[in-house]
């Protein structure tokens, strides 16, 4: 079958072996995979290995084959992928053995996946194949920032800065559908209208005083994944007491800041990083009550692949990149 592989520094698409299942398993042939920050940043962490690894976290598809033990799945259901592995019950951190599909296990980005079968949900039937295999990692990203950690709550306000990733694209649509105000930032005038109809209450350039532009704004919870470039003006314009969620770190991961503002404000500061099943299930069952869609900017073909790669490289897309597989 074909893959898109990282293998000795390289990436390239070439034929590897079909999976087979095993007891607890099924093998889904997938539709429709997605493309994520992450796939770009692990070429650095992987190195130089001889032994290929298949690039991708998120999917969609068919289960083609059943293992002993499982239950609940047929073959010809279909389903998507749920990319936090060995993470069932909501914690407060990750539990010892949680990691990422596609790095140091197989991913998405082939014709086929075998995955213990407790890492798959059903897809919802009003999603298509395209915004169903880009849903899982972003969305339960978002979901845990804004609701776990977060902790929103309807009449409150959320800030965003950046607002085209796909993660944030969730973050709005599910502030809105829990009944928050939703602000977001971002230095591109097409994304910023972008995030107005998809549900974002205003939208300001990033290069703006941010300050002066919400001055008239009460912000409870910052989700933030920029980092340093955001994080101080995020804080000046959080309100006392405020939340701050940090979820990544698109620019420099050390960040300085004034501990002493920070302790008399009352500012509350939380780490989140994806989610667990028991998230997953939550969100897919508000996605379903609303009809959130997974907002798809763009779309490739798998022999294209390296083309998307390319295209996320340069941070243009807003929403999501699906790659289509079959």
């Amino acid at each position: 079958m074909k893959a898109f592989v990282l293998e000795q520094g390289e990436l390239k698409l070439r034929d590897v072996p079909e999976p087979k299942v095993g007891k607890g398993e099924v093998v889904v042939s997938l539709k429709v995979a997605g493309l994520n920050r992450r796939d770009l940043y692990i070429k650095n962490r992987w190195g130089n290995k001889e032994e290929a690894l298949v690039l991708g976290s998120d999917g969609a598809g068919v289960v083609e084959d059943v293992g002993e033990g499982v239950e609940h799945l047929s073959v010809g259901d279909e389903v998507i992928i749920n990319p936090a592995l060995r993470w069932d019950k909501n914690s407060d951190a990750p539990p010892e053995g949680f990691d990422i599909l596609g790095m140091p296990d197989d991913g998405t980005l082939a014709e086929k996946i075998a995955i213990s079968a407790k890492q798959v949900e059903k897809k919802p039937d009003y999603l298509s194949w395209e915004e169903a295999g880009v849903l899982a990692l972003a969305a339960l990203t978002g979901y845990r920032a804004l609701v776990t950690k977060g902790n929103v709550q309807k009449g409150q306000t959320v800030f965003i800065p950046g607002a085209g990733s796909g993660v944030a694209t969730y973050i709005i649509q599910f502030a809105k559908a829990l009944g928050a105000r939703v602000i977001v930032t971002s230095r591109s005038a097409e994304k910023r209208e972008q995030a107005l109809k998809i549900g974002a209450d205003l939208a300001i350039d990033t290069n703006s005083d941010w300050k002066k532009e919400l001055a008239d704004e009460t912000i409870d919870l910052v989700i933030d994944s920029i980092g340093r470039a955001t994080f101080n003006k995020s804080l000046q314009v959080l309100k006392q007491g405020g939340r701050i969620v940090i979820f990544g770190a698109t620019t420099e991961d050390t960040v300085d800041f004034n501990l002493r503002d920070f302790f008399y404000s009352q500012y509350q500061l939380f780490g989140s990083t994806m989610g667990s099943r028991e998230e997953l299930r939550e969100l897919i069952a508000l996605m379903e009550k609303e009809k959130i869609k997974p907002v798809v900017g763009h779309t490739f073909k798998l022999e294209d692949i390296q083309d998307a790669f390319d295209f996320l490289e340069v941070n243009s897309q807003f929403g999501k990149i699906a790659i289509k597989i079959s």
